[in-house]
Parts: C-alpha cells; sequence; structure tokens
C-alpha cells in the first residue's frame, strides 16, 4: 500500500504544481500564452492514450511490471523537462510523463483489487482518492517554496528521489502474480484507432489546433471524432483478445458507472471555474483566488476518506447519490453571488465533499466487482479515462456557457446553475444503480 500511494501521490502532485510553473516556462523559453499550453494539453493527450494499454498489459503480464514502467516513464519524462534545452523538450517530457501517469492509477486500483478482501477494498481505493486531494492542497504551495528557494527545474527533479523509492520498494512488495493462459497478440489496431478516438476527442472538446493554426479545425476534429467511434467498435469486436471489450459495456451496471463516471469527472473540473466567480463577484484579487479553494479542497479529503470508512455499511449506490446530491447543491449555491464571499466558501463546501465522495472508491468498486476478472485492470482504466473526458467536458461546457451568457460574474452564475441540474441529473441516474453493498457482493454478480 505504500508503495502504491506513494506513486499515486507523485502523479498528482506533479499535476498540481504544473500551474505555478508556467509562468516560469513561458519566460524561461520566451514564448507565448498559446504555446506553453501544450504543456497541459500533451500530457492529457498522452495519459489518455495510454491508460487502456497499460491497463490492458497488465491483466495480460502482471500489475507489477506495469507499475514499475509507468513510475519509471514518469521520472524519465521529469527528468528530461528538467534538463530541457528548448521548450520543446518540455513537451516532449510531458508526453512521457502523461503515458506513465495513465498507468499509475488504473494499475494500483487492481493492485488493491487483486490482494486485498471485499470488505478492505473500500477503505483503501478511498485513500487513492484521498491522496489525490492532499496532493492538489500540498502541490501550489510546495511549488511557490520551490519557486522562491531554487527555481522551476527542482518542482521536476524532485520526482527523480521519490520514483526512485517507490521502484526500490516495488521490486520487493508488489505482487508477480500474471495470467498463465497463452495470451492472443496485442490489439495494435485497437490502440491506433484509440489513440486516434483520444487525439480527435480531445482536439475537438479544447480547439488546440484552432490555437496553433488560426483555423477552424475545430468542425474537421468532430466529424473525424464521430467516424473514429464506430471504427473503433468494429476494431474491437473482431479483436481477438481486444483493448476494450464491447462486450464488458453489455453488463448495463458497469455501462452506468462508466456513465456516472462521466459525470463525477465533469462535477470535478467545474472545480476549475470557481476561482473566477471569487475574482470576478467578489473582487478577490487573482494572486489569492486559489486560497478561496482551499475549505473546498479540505472537504474533498474529508469526503474520499469519509466514503472509503462508509462504503461497506452504507453501499456504493447510497454514497453516489450523495456525492451527486451534494454537488448538485455546492454549485447551484455557489451560482447565488447575493451570499457575500463567506457565502461563497461555505457554498463551496458541500462541492468538495461531493467531489470527495465521487470521485473515491464507490465507482471502482462496482467496476471492480462487475468487470470479468481478466479485465479488471482494463475496467479500472476505463474509470481513469471517463474521469478525464467529464474533466475536459466540464472545462469546454463551463467556458461556452459563461461567454454565451454574458462576460463577468453573471455568465459564470448561469453556467453553474446548468451545472447543478446536471448533477441533479446524475442523482437520478444514480438510483439505477443496483441496491445493496457492492463492495461485499460476489465477482461478476
Amino acid at each position: 500500500m505504500t508503495v502504491l500511494f506513494i506513486g499515486v501521490f507523485m502523479s498528482a502532485l506533479d499535476t498540481a504544481i504544473i500551474g505555478p510553473a508556467i509562468p516560469a516556462l513561458r519566460e524561461a523559453f520566451q514564448i507565448d500564452n498559446r504555446r506553453v499550453g501544450l504543456v497541459t494539453i500533451a500530457f492529457i493527450m498522452a495519459s489518455l492514450s495510454s491508460t487502456a494499454p497499460l491497463a490492458s498489459l497488465g491483466d495480460r503480464y502482471g500489475r507489477r511490471p506495469i507499475y514499475l514502467i509507468s513510475i519509471s516513464l514518469f521520472a524519465l519524462g521529469s527528468l528530461l523537462i528538467a534538463l530541457a534545452p528548448t521548450f520543446w523538450a518540455v513537451v516532449l517530457g510531458r508526453v512521457i510523463q502523461g503515458i506513465g501517469g495513465g498507468g499509475i492509477i488504473p494499475t494500483a486500483s487492481a493492485v488493491i483489487a487483486d490482494a486485498l478482501p471485499p470488505k478492505e477494498r473500500g477503505r483503501a481505493l478511498g485513500l487513492i482518492g484521498a491522496t489525490y486531494g492532499m496532493a492538489f492542497v500540498l502541490g501550489p504551495p510546495l511549488a511557490g517554496l520551490v519557486m522562491v528557494a531554487l527555481d522551476w527545474h527542482w518542482i521536476f527533479l524532485a520526482n527523480l528521489p521519490i520514483a526512485g523509492y517507490v521502484l526500490f520498494l516495488g521490486r520487493r512488495a508488489l505482487p508477480t502474480q500474471r495470467s498463465s493462459e497463452v495470451q492472443p497478440a496485442l490489439d495494435w489496431r485497437g490502440i491506433v484507432v484509440l489513440f486516434l478516438l483520444l487525439t480527435a476527442l480531445v482536439a475537438s472538446l479544447t480547439r488546440v489546433l484552432d490555437d496553433m493554426t488560426g483555423l477552424r479545425v475545430w468542425p474537421i476534429t468532430t466529424v473525424a471524432l464521430v467516424g473514429l467511434l464506430p471504427l473503433f467498435v468494429w476494431v474491437e469486436k473482431r479483436a481477438a483478445q481486444p483493448l476494450i471489450p464491447i462486450s464488458m459495456l453489455a453488463n448495463r451496471q458497469l455501462s452506468l458507472t462508466y456513465f456516472l463516471t462521466l459525470g463525477a469527472g465533469f462535477g470535478m473540473g467545474g472545480v476549475i471555474f470557481l476561482t473566477s466567480i471569487a475574482t470576478l463577484a467578489y473582487a478577490v484579487a487573482r494572486q489569492n483566488a486559489g486560497f478561496a479553494l482551499l475549505p473546498l479542497v479540505v472537504c474533498s479529503i474529508i469526503g474520499s476518506m469519509g466514503a472509503g470508512r462508509l462504503l461497506n455499511r452504507l453501499g456504493a449506490r447510497a454514497l453516489i447519490v450523495g456525492g451527486f446530491a451534494l454537488l448538485s447543491v455546492g454549485y447551484g449555491a455557489s451560482a447565488f453571488t447575493g451570499f457575500g464571499l463567506w457565502g461563497f466558501l461555505v457554498a463551496t463546501m458541500p462541492v468538495g465533499l461531493g467531489v470527495g465522495v465521487v470521485v473515491s472508491g464507490a465507482l471502482r468498486t462496482i467496476a471492480i466487482e462487475e468487470a470479468p476478472l481478466a479485465f479488471r485492470g482494463t475496467a479500472q482504466g476505463l474509470i481513469n479515462i471517463c474521469t478525464s473526458v467529464g474533466t475536459l467536458l466540464s472545462a469546454a461546457t463551463i467556458g461556452a456557457l459563461a461567454d454565451f451568457s454574458g462576460h463577468g460574474a453573471a455568465g459564470f452564475s448561469v453556467a453553474y446553475e446548468v451545472v447543478a441540474v446536471l448533477m441533479a441529473c446524475m442523482v437520478l441516474l444514480a438510483f439505477c444503480l443496483r441496491k445493496g453493498n457492492a463492495s461485499l457482493a460476489p465477482a461478476n454478480a
């Protein structure tokens, strides 16, 4: 568990501290805002594209080698960024980091499913969520201290001793079991089509190609996305051992779980623009806007840890319903600016609790229990993909709604009213989950 949590913490911490490093990277390499955005986009695309292949490889060849390879790639990317002579070397380093990061969490979750009895899985998966919350609390202040005492290079160099410690412990502590059956050839066609599909998705949602080329590429990427989706389904149905078994999605509970995970990612991504309300509606200084989310982040940690402890007692469905209800109430209250700054801070607290609950172990536990044993890692990888896609959808939707509804705080208020309604819809969908305690149900029930 120590090996898993440190690896997850390293990955999450690096995601959280990249924000404070952006201005330093822009100044160091004399680049504009559009180009420096590639630092984030490259990581997201690489992480999304590598998650399913690495999870599938973990199912085929064992969790330990894939987890250690993922950690090694993350460390290699960090070293390349720290030593980068040009900005494009930084982007390459972020790609390598993203590939490694895409394998860390789903493999860690699959190890938990393999190694722990059902009664202990919920708490462990909840701690994974809490680990993410802790990283986002500690990330920005730690990055600030590093930038003051040293420079931006050390933000990435700090990953090297952490990764070395995880690799040393992991070789001794992680389980070594792997499938004893003869494995079919790797689904290379599925990997290629999935990469193109996710690339088109990210390009459509972020419009990064529009920014880079100055042209309206968005309609082309959207059409490519629509065409690649049925192609991927066709390829996977004909693969000897598909990257993502389409037949697995015939399980109604599993399909519903992934749709709710999209909603959870959407709810988590909604946090990004709350600082805009703080600055526009309450005149909070931009450099202090991050502090306005501290109550939210603390509540997120409490929600993750509490959900892990209550999973066996209340069951997955009750927690998911409660988590989305908290998000609906919190976002609805945040949209109303008549409460003042202190009212806004209080309103963000149920958002934090809700995020902590829905991204904790409940949805992952259902995926573990409902997926076939041979595809546990794949099932966890899909949780990561759906969460990331939901987060991207949230950023694109809230930004578009705010622009369409009018500039300033009024536009964001309308956007968050819509988010509150969407979270309420997720509450209704969550009632369609099987009633009972998923974490104690027999596998593949």
